[in-house]
C-alpha cells in the first residue's frame, strides 16, 4: 500500500549546523559571514536555535537564514 501521508522527523534530527567546510559549529565559536555584512560573528543560542551577532555592528541574524539550499551547511567559515 502507498503511504501517501508519513510522519515527517523533527528538523533538528535532520539538520547538520556546520560550516561550508563540514566543520562542525558549536556555541560561541566565531566565523566569518559570507552573507548580509556580518563580518565576523559569534555564534550564541537564543530561545531554542541560534542566532548569529555581529563583533563589527552589532546586528543579528537567525541561524535558519544562513543554510546554503546546495549543501544545507551554513554560509560561513570558521575562524
Amino acid at each position: 500500500m502507498i503511504h501517501l501521508f508519513r510522519k515527517k522527523s523533527a528538523p533538528a534530527e535532520d539538520l547538520k549546523f556546520a560550516d561550508l567546510d563540514g566543520n562542525l559549529l558549536h556555541e560561541g565559536d566565531i566565523v566569518a559571514s559570507l552573507r548580509y555584512d556580518l563580518g565576523r560573528c559569534r555564534i550564541i543560542r537564543e530561545g531554542t536555535g541560534f542566532s548569529y551577532e555581529s563583533l563589527e555592528n552589532g546586528r543579528k541574524v537567525d541561524w535558519t537564514r544562513m543554510i546554503d539550499a546546495a549543501s544545507g551547511n551554513q554560509k560561513v567559515r570558521k575562524a
